[in-house]
């Protein structure tokens, strides 16, 4: 097994993070939401949006890499909820590993510097959602020491999918 590195995404990783991003939800999202919704799922239209999200975004995004191969990715910044204390509040926005490479300890590096980044950042607190359904998520993030802070919300995207979330805290050390 190669060990993975870690870097700061950028603009040229896009696509790469796009296939990733889509084959990670396909597998970890079957049976949470739709079939249809996730088997139509765009490589090009999330690619669209790495390339916004790595030039136009004041998130950080780190990238797993193995051989150039990205096989994960967290994103990091402001906490987005109108009740968090914005100058002590992180957010992890997304972390996620290739399903062919769940329980390498991959996350559990990608987690590790995400706490980091938001300590470097002046934050004394992260926050994440997760899909209520997502066991493995949830247990992850439990491992991880976020506990459930009794926060929920319903999403609906424009598709009309709907995304019942429940939100992790958990002080950053």
């Amino acid at each position: 097994m190669i060990s993975p590195t870690l870097r700061l995404a950028n603009p040229s990783d896009a696509h790469a993070l796009a296939e990733m991003h889509v084959a990670t939800w396909q597998v970890a999202y079957r049976g949470l939401l739709p079939d249809d919704f996730l088997d139509g799922l765009s490589v090009e239209a999330r690619a669209e949006r790495w390339q916004h999200i790595l030039t136009g975004s004041p998130r950080q995004t780190w990238v797993a890499c193995e051989a150039e191969r990205v096989v994960g990715f967290v994103s990091t910044g402001i906490c987005r909820d109108d009740d968090a204390l914005p100058d002590r509040t992180g957010e992890i926005y997304g972390l996620y590993v290739h399903p062919d490479k769940w329980r390498l300890g991959i996350g559990a590096l990608l987690m590790t510097q995400a706490l980091h980044a938001l300590k470097l950042a002046g934050y004394t607190d992260a926050t994440l959602w997760v899909l209520r359904g997502n066991r493995r998520a949830r247990d992850f993030y439990e491992a991880s020491g976020f506990v459930p802070d009794g926060a929920a919300k319903i999403d609906t995207n424009p598709a009309g999918i709907s995304f019942d979330e429940v939100r992790y805290r958990r002080p950053v050390e």
